[in-house]
This record gives C-alpha cells, sequence and structure tokens, in this order.
C-alpha cells in the first residue's frame, strides 16, 4: 500500500488509479489501462488495487512488452499483466 492511498477513501482511490490509467507515456498503455481501469478496478480486493497501483509505476515501454507477451512479467505482477491482457483482447 503507498502513502497516498493510505489517507484516501476506497473510491478517491479508484479515481485516482483510473487518472493515472489513462495519462500514461505511451498512447498503447492509455489505450490498455484506461478502459481496463474503467471496468474492472472496483472488481479487484485492496491486495489487488496495491499491486496495481504499484505496476503504475513500472516504465510504459517494460509495460507494453509484458502486456504483449514480448517479455516475462515480474512474479509479482504475472496474474494481473494475464488479467489486463485478457481484458484487452475482449475489445
Amino acid at each position: 500500500m503507498t502513502v497516498e492511498s493510505q489517507n484516501e477513501t476506497p473510491e478517491n482511490r479508484i479515481k485516482r488509479l483510473q487518472m493515472r490509467s489513462w495519462r500514461r507515456g505511451t498512447k498503447e498503455m492509455d489505450m490498455i489501462l484506461g478502459p481496463f481501469s474503467d471496468t474492472e478496478l472496483t472488481t479487484l480486493t485492496a491486495a489487488e488495487l496495491d499491486i496495481y497501483d504499484a505496476l503504475l509505476w513500472e516504465n510504459d515501454q517494460e509495460l507494453y512488452t509484458w502486456v504483449n507477451g514480448s517479455a516475462p512479467t515480474p512474479e509479482q505482477y504475472l496474474d494481473l499483466i494475464s488479467t489486463i491482457s485478457q481484458h484487452a483482447l475482449k475489445k
């Protein structure tokens, strides 16, 4: 859990994570994480939100390779990246 998330309501945390999901460094990650955040963040547990929050601090170029499967995903993000990748393929 980040310091930011310790002092905010669950609703505000979701809004903050959504904003960070839509305002990435690359358009590709905006289009992957933005829709995911709009539909899926409210279904994640607090622990999963902690992992998602940490994931948003990662470099977009690396994130993109994890999502598209061209590079191995770090263990701590494996389940979440799998979920995000499946969500992106539905679109």
